[in-house]
């Protein structure tokens, strides 16, 4: 099952507050959410509100870029459908990475904190406090306590993150985008020898494709908590995934021809990083990904970006 999440921050998503500061709006979000794809009249008489109040409110919605609308032939002229466009909304700040300026900008993603996801069992999350939710069932992956995960692992699918395009706030074009993450191939226990193809995908292109060579635990990671099963992933590969005019590059070895000019990122207000494992992948062998408080490496997912020209002192 595909879900889709939203991050607000309040610093740049005024409007959107805006359109969710209405008990009605929310309401119509909701019914949207609980029954799916809804004509206005439909909306109108769930709510028990006038047709006229509730296009209203749709058209707000729709502005924000909260839900979609599509014109669809009804038996007396056109109905006006209503889709939404997101199953989950949060609102948190994020952390200015740098100031205008600077030549490299790094942002760091909690490993949790991706903004879709569509995975099949085995799979699983687990903060360094212990394990969330259920094991093997994917609906654990929209766990609200997902936002502490310090290890994820899934048999086929996807998660995306959603990094801030700081175009903008860099002096010079942009040379390399640069993904760091920790990863392993997700095995029965654990197999050092259980190769997994892992995709990964910008803004919805293919970038490229890194087989891992096996699943480790044959030691306990350096960060990896103690109560966690020695027969468990215990540690994966630290990664670099960079692109930039030649192509895409995994530890600077090339993997694919796809460069920056084809992920067009000023056309994006955002980053979408995808890592994925398909169904039709030569080597199915799943993933896991680790995070802060497990594995060797006790970091998130980091983005950098580095653009042309003097770096700053």
């Amino acid at each position: 099952m595909s879900r889709n999440f939203l991050i607000i921050d309040p610093s740049e998503g005024i409007e959107t507050l805006k359109a969710l500061a209405s008990k009605v709006r929310v309401d119509i979000l909701k019914l949207l959410a609980d029954q799916g794809p809804q004509n206005v009249n439909a909306i109108a008489g769930a709510l028990d509100l006038p047709q006229s109040s509730v296009s209203a409110h749709v058209q707000m919605l729709e502005e924000a870029g909260l839900i979609r609308t599509e014109t669809q032939r009804a038996k007396k002229g056109n109905q006006k459908v209503c889709h939404t466009l997101f199953d989950e909304i949060m609102v948190m700040f994020k952390k200015d990475p740098a100031t205008k300026g600077s030549n490299t900008v790094d942002v760091a993603m909690p490993l949790g904190l991706y903004t879709s996801c569509e995975v099949s069992a085995p799979c699983g999350l687990c903060a360094p406090e212990g394990i969330i939710g259920l094991l093997d069932v994917p609906d654990t992956f929209l766990d609200p306590r997902r936002m502490s995960a310090g290890l994820l692992w899934f048999t086929r699918g996807f998660v995306e993150y959603q990094f801030p395009n700081n175009v903008r706030l860099m002096e010079g074009e942009i040379e390399q985008v640069e993904f760091s993450l920790e990863l392993s191939s997700e095995a029965p226990g654990t197999e050092s020898n259980w190769p997994s193809d892992i995709t990964f995908l910008v803004n919805n292109v293919e970038i490229g494709t890194w087989t891992s060579p096996g699943d480790f635990g044959d030691q306990r990671g350096i960060y990896t908590p103690s109560w966690w099963k020695l027969k468990g992933s215990q540690y994966g590969m630290l990664k670099s995934v960079s692109i930039n005019a030649e192509g895409t590059f995994v530890d600077g070895v090339k993997i694919s021809p796809v460069a920056l000019k084809d992920v067009d990122l000023p056309a994006h207000r955002s980053v979408r990083f995808k890592i994925e494992v398909r169904e039709n992948a030569r080597h199915p062998g799943g993933v896991n990904i680790f995070g802060r408080g497990f594995g060797n490496y006790d970091q998130d997912i980091v983005m950098r970006m580095t653009a042309a020209g003097r770096p700053q002192a």
